[in-house]
């Protein structure tokens, strides 16, 4: 007796003449036709052929349909990505390195790897293509005027069957960011080891969100007390209206502001000072303001 899970089996001339009940039969088993007693087509319900995945428009295996996707995937990377065979001639390269580079991409296909990058000849970067292509070694690291003077580049090297990818990325914006930072930290730094320059980070709503030991020093008071205080609050009545106006330049313009004001002390009286203002900017945002008091001279 066949299995509860064997298909039916019928021939193509019975199948022909009883049609309608071998569709009824496939929705419950598959139903396979045979051509002179070999299995030939099988009918499934349509539930059953959704859950086999059938093939994408267009046909060709997963693989086939993943492999054609590529290309138009790297022709969209904001990287520069160059790919080159075992001679270092490039065999395929994509538009953000056509940019880069300032060539037409169909004048670098076949053309020497020199040819969109003249500085690797005689570099150390010509070591690591060498052992990317002799032994499909990796290498990632940050390069200094791979293509002209003063820019940085990010440079990825990854091995391939053709030979290997060279990925290119300029980060001289983000050296340049990471270098006046820097430089901010040193000059603060010196400012601390001065001693005679106060300073305030305010808030984009004027609060203190941190101060130096200078600046709690002229007011007399420690930091706890001042922070989240308006930094207005620490100047006499008569000179807060110029140092919002001041303020509201900054924000407004970016420019940096320097006027002559006073600090009230804890005992009441006033010292002449010189504040000057700028912006503390972020990425999409102001981030409030940087605030530096100098005391004058009696």
């Amino acid at each position: 007796m066949a299995s509860a899970h064997e298909p039916h089996r019928v021939s193509a001339a019975a199948f022909i003449r009883g049609f309608a009940n071998w569709r009824l039969q496939s929705a419950r088993k598959p139903v396979v036709v045979t051509h002179h007693g070999k299995d030939a087509h099988v009918l499934i319900s349509l539930d059953d052929y959704r859950r086999l995945g059938p093939p994408a428009a267009g046909g060709g295996s997963t693989t086939d349909r993943l492999q054609q996707s590529l290309a138009p995937l790297v022709e969209s990377l904001r990287d520069a990505i160059i790919m080159i065979d075992r001679e270092w001639r490039i065999a395929a390269i994509n538009p953000a390195a056509c940019d880069m580079v300032e060539t037409v991409c169909a004048d670098l296909v076949g053309q020497p790897l020199s040819r969109a990058l003249p500085s690797i000849e005689g570099s150390l970067l010509a070591h690591y293509v060498v052992r990317l292509l002799d032994h499909r070694e990796r290498f990632s690291g940050e390069v200094p005027d791979l293509l002209r003077p003063r820019q940085w580049t990010r440079l990825d090297l990854v091995p391939l069957p053709v030979g290997g990818a060279i990925v290119l990325r300029d980060i001289t914006a983000a050296i340049d960011a990471s270098r006046s930072l820097d430089a901010c930290r040193v000059l603060l730094g010196a400012i601390e080891r001065d001693g005679s320059i106060g300073h305030a980070r305010l808030s984009v709503r004027e609060a203190i969100e941190d101060s130096n030991a200078t600046l709690t020093a002229m007011v007399g008071v420690d930091r706890a007390a001042i922070t989240r205080v308006r930094f207005s609050a620490l100047l006499p009545l008569s000179h807060r209206a110029a140092f919002g106006e001041a303020l509201e330049t900054v924000f407004r313009t970016g420019r940096v502001m320097c006027i002559a004001s006073q600090l009230v002390t804890r005992d009441g009286g006033a010292i002449d000072v010189r504040l000057s203002i700028a912006e503390l900017r972020g990425r999409y945002a102001s981030d409030g303001a940087l605030v530096l008091v100098t005391r004058l001279s009696a």
